[in-house]
């Protein structure tokens, strides 16, 4: 079996921002002008580091969550070539597998 990610990442608490998962800290990165938190920072670049490790150690079967994902399209311009293209299609073939399980269910 492949490598599929089961969201285990730990949200980090922060003082004055409160507590950080991937997809807030994305949010608060996204809708800050200026200099972003230096915690936000943090989280996010060791979001990242941990991410491109793991598409580095399983290149053909790591299937990021959806909120590794939004990290990943966050930082896309770090990961380039084959083993980003070949993680954007497992990720999009993994989350419509999902989407005809659950309409499936719904029958």
């Amino acid at each position: 079996m492949g490598a599929v990610n089961n969201n285990n990442y730990n949200p980090a608490n922060s003082d004055g921002i409160g507590e950080l998962t991937y997809q807030r800290a994305i949010d608060i990165a996204r809708n800050t002008e200026g200099d972003l938190d230096p915690n936000v920072t943090a989280y996010l670049e060791e979001a990242v580091t941990e991410i491109s490790n793991n598409l580095t150690s399983y290149p053909d079967s790591y299937v990021l969550s959806k909120d590794e994902f939004a990290v990943f399209n966050y930082f896309r311009h770090r990961f380039q070539g084959d083993l980003a293209e070949r993680a954007v299609d497992r990720y999009w073939r993994s989350a419509h597998a999902s989407d005809q399980q659950l309409d499936s269910g719904r029958s």
